[in-house]
């Protein structure tokens, strides 16, 4: 039995997995200078914007389930990266922040992020550039306003059950 070869790869899903995977790639390489993988980074990036957040919270922005994001900052609390405290307002609530090294590292880390954004965008004009993300940024309103749209959906079909 012979496999078919899909000729056309150049499709959106293809693209975007590829230039995803590629990104990530190039940061695994790089970070390795700090420390920190990619979604270790991505937690940073997360917890500094937010200043805290708990852990289902961090799992539901990385998108990973809470068991990997509890091992995640396991390993990101012995390496000085995260500090883990109480809710104030609910103690069975663990909240994360950045510590005192990860915030200092911040702008260091975001540079060499910068980077490899530049290098991945090479050769594209200021104006595509633009064109670009507002484009990549229309997909994801589009996606996420037809994933609302169908998670409603589905909450009325069970509760009509």
């Amino acid at each position: 039995m012979t496999l078919m070869k899909c000729e056309n790869t150049n499709t959106l899903g293809f693209l975007l997995h590829d230039a995803t995977r590629l990104i990530r790639r190039r940061f695994e390489l790089r970070g390795q200078a700090f420390g920190l993988s990619s979604a270790q980074w991505r937690l940073l990036v997360h917890l500094v914007r937010e200043g805290s957040a708990s852990q289902a919270r961090i799992a539901e922005l990385l998108e990973i389930e809470p068991i990997s994001v509890s091992r995640l900052v396991d390993r990101m609390e012995q390496a000085g990266w995260v500090e883990r405290g109480t809710d104030p307002n609910d103690r069975r609530v663990r909240l994360l922040r950045p510590s005192e090294r990860a915030v200092g590292a911040f702008a260091e880390v975001k540079a060499v992020a910068g980077e490899i954004y530049e290098q991945a965008l090479e050769g594209l004009s200021a104006e595509e550039r633009e064109i670009l993300m507002r484009g990549l940024a229309l997909v994801t309103a589009n996606l996420t306003k037809t994933e609302c749209a169908e998670a409603e959906q589905a909450d009325m079909k069970g509760s009509a059950a």
